[in-house]
């Protein structure tokens, strides 16, 4: 079975998001217009249904009429050891342009790092992974 997927509706920002989390987190788009799929509820130019296929997958939408655009409180999307610690690490510091690091990316009292960063679409992410790999331990190193 496979994982749940992000699935975004904004406020007319969707070909722009999906560009900007291809920068971030690589990967190829796909998207198609309101106009592809015959919906006349917003500009037959905003994007009907756009995917992220990569390392993150995630899927994002203009929000048609009468559809609400992305808000969320109380809610965290985790890429805990989603890939290795220098490709998190710049995943993290991509998500902070023009968003907020809630949270510094660092090393915790019980051994992991983690850091909470919102970006410019309102989605709050916590990045983190273990220690304890050759490879997480030359990336503390670095850290530290």
């Amino acid at each position: 079975m496979p994982a749940p997927s992000l699935y975004l509706h904004l406020p007319g920002t969707a070909a722009e998001a999906l560009d900007f989390y291809r920068g971030v987190f690589g990967g190829t788009v796909e998207q198609h217009t309101f106009a592809q799929f015959e919906r006349a509820d917003g500009p037959g130019s905003a994007i009907a249904h756009g995917v992220l296929s990569g390392a993150v997958e995630l899927f994002v939408a203009d929000a048609g009429e009468g559809e609400e655009p992305f808000s969320a409180r109380g809610l965290m999307v985790a890429l805990l050891g989603a890939a290795e610690p220098t490709t998190l690490r710049t995943w993290f510091v991509g998500l902070a342009e023009g968003g907020e690091v809630v949270d510094e990316l660092q090393r915790r009292p019980w051994g992991a790092s983690d850091g909470q960063v919102r970006d410019r679409y309102g989605v709050l992410w916590l990045i983190g992974y273990q220690h304890g790999t050759r490879v997480a331990e030359q990336a503390a190193s670095t850290e530290s």
